[in-house]
């Protein structure tokens, strides 16, 4: 039973979002029963993977569309006589944004490149990295952008705001940035130490 759609900082995302799901007496036939009783886990940590890839591969999307949107109001609009653009440290704000941008792309290169030719168990250290990555550099450049357009960047004149409420969520989806980045610490570290050693954090 759907008990209500969920809202997201106040947007509706209904029927594509999430909603509060009841369920009550359900059982499942053991015939349907996929890998078999106890693997529910296995099944869900198989496909996070490419679930993740596809997280990260969006975001950086959405940040690309966000620094379209800052270049443009930054050499369209004007402020004191001068394109937004050469104001402030608006110049080191789109450099960055490329920068971070570049770099969340090419590291979701790597992790969808080591998924591919050495598996996801191996991988596990790369696609907890773009997890963390990806929708930081992405919340990153969408804010700059809100910056530059103003009161109009939290609006709904733009698309912006609502970006950075949904990327917001992503720090979220598929477990926290700090869940993994136990699991990156915990990979590095397992070079100099035994893992079991590690296990009480």
């Amino acid at each position: 039973k759907v008990l209500r759609p969920l809202p997201v900082f106040g947007y509706d995302d209904a029927p594509h979002g999430h909603a509060e799901v009841l369920l009550e007496n359900v059982r499942v036939p053991y015939e349907n029963v996929l890998l078999g009783e106890g693997r529910g886990f296995e099944i869900a940590q198989g496909r996070l993977g490419p679930g993740r890839i596809h997280h990260c591969m969006r975001s950086i999307g959405v940040a690309e569309r966000a620094l379209k949107l800052m270049c443009e109001r930054s050499v369209s609009r004007t402020a004191f006589g001068k394109p937004l653009a050469r104001l402030g440290a608006n110049f080191d704000h789109i450099a960055e944004c490329r920068i971070e941008i570049n770099m969340a792309r090419l590291l979701t290169l790597n992790a969808a490149y080591m998924m591919d030719t050495v598996g996801n168990k191996i991988a596990a250290s790369e696609i907890a990295q773009i997890k963390v990555v990806a929708p930081n550099v992405a919340l990153k450049v969408i804010d700059r952008a809100i910056q530059i357009h103003g009161g109009a960047g939290v609006s709904e004149d733009f698309p912006l705001a609502h970006w950075y409420a949904m990327q917001r969520t992503l720090r979220l989806a598929d477990g926290p940035d700090e869940v993994h980045r136990v699991a990156i610490a915990r990979h590095e570290l397992g070079k100099y130490v035994p893992r079991e050693a590690l296990r009480s954090r």
